[in-house]
């Protein structure tokens, strides 16, 4: 759904499919479908790419039925829409959690007035597997120039946090990363940090269990309104702007009574490589905040968890008529 090719033969442009989640490419054929955002807008065409076989739906959620791309291509749902704006709302994990999309300024201003905004960055090397030398990355770049534990910052060569010629670096959102990944060089002295402001609090620490780097008895951890009492992370945005990751977003459990800090390694930048992410914020870590695309803007807001509130993206997609829950 993301990328078209330019050629067509016999009325029937060909098309590439793209599964992050799958890491693959296939190629199937232009198809057009109609489609409506609620019962109160008409029936719009929309362009797709349609293959026939299961193949590109490796690894998604047994009830999907295909994969709708909201970067900045051609193709794309924001584009097709003819908006400059949309907003999502991921779901958390539990059962018969939804998650909603909001296309143009139709979200309540109950989510909107909570947010903060930091322009958006675009990445100059294309991060796509199939692309021309000059075009740019369609993904979602933000700055952040620095990271904290309770606090305190985590000591890291910063350049990481910037995008070098070959496009490495810098910060992505990426609702299709399933948990934070962050650069080994940060990643280490992050948890180094996060275990010892852990023990601080009398919080047992256990065996990790991978991907995971650091793992804790849950028995130890208070709960609270937002999830675990667990030392907070703050990623300073732009310089100005914080972005503060709490328990119910930074901790996942594994086991029974284990829980774990959900940021993976991403390894390091292999040589000759390019459009590598240092940090890519994950799906996890979004999992019920307001976060707000405006395209023509150039910018990106967000919210805090909707679980200081007591509210979840549940309840928006329930409420509310203007919109298509996942």
């Amino acid at each position: 759904m993301d990328l078209a090719t330019s050629s067509c033969s016999n009325d029937t442009c060909g098309q590439y499919i793209i599964n992050p989640l799958a890491d693959s490419i296939y190629t199937g054929d232009l198809g057009q479908d109609l489609i409506s955002i609620s019962p109160k807008q008409p029936l719009s065409p929309f362009l797709s790419a349609v293959i026939d076989s299961d193949d590109p739906l490796q690894n998604l959620p047994k009830q999907s039925k295909g994969i709708m791309g909201l970067a900045r291509t051609q193709l794309s749902f924001p584009k097709q829409m003819n908006t400059q704006k949309f907003a999502l709302c991921l779901p958390s994990s539990s059962p018969n959690s939804k998650g909603i999309i909001f296309i143009g300024d139709s979200a309540p201003q109950s989510l909107t007035q909570f947010t903060f905004s930091t322009p958006l960055i675009t990445n100059p090397v294309s991060t796509s597997p199939v692309h021309t030398q000059a075009e740019s990355s369609y993904e979602y770049y933000i700055n952040v120039t620095s990271i904290s534990v309770y606090g305190d910052p985590v000591h890291f060569d910063t350049s990481y946090l910037s995008i070098d010629k070959k496009g490495n670096g810098g910060t992505k959102i990426s609702t299709m990363t399933p948990y934070t990944k962050l650069h080994n060089d940060i990643l280490k002295p992050l948890v180094r940090n996060f275990a010892k402001k852990a023990s601080d609090r009398k919080i047992r620490r256990v065996e990790s269990v991978g991907p995971f780097r650091a793992c804790f008895d849950k028995t130890t951890i208070r709960e609270t309104r937002e999830g675990l009492d667990v030392p907070f992370i703050m990623m300073k945005v732009d310089g100005s702007t914080f972005w503060g990751i709490y328990g119910r977003n930074l901790m996942v459990e594994v086991e029974e009574n284990v829980v774990c800090l959900a940021f993976v390694d991403g390894g390091k930048v292999r040589k000759g490589a390019s459009g590598v992410a240092s940090v890519v914020i994950g799906g996890y870590t979004l999992e019920d905040i307001y976060l707000e695309f405006d395209l023509g803007s150039s910018k990106f807001s967000f919210g805090d968890s909707l679980f200081l509130r007591n509210e979840t993206c549940s309840l928006y997609s329930t409420t509310s008529t203007s919109v298509s829950s996942f």
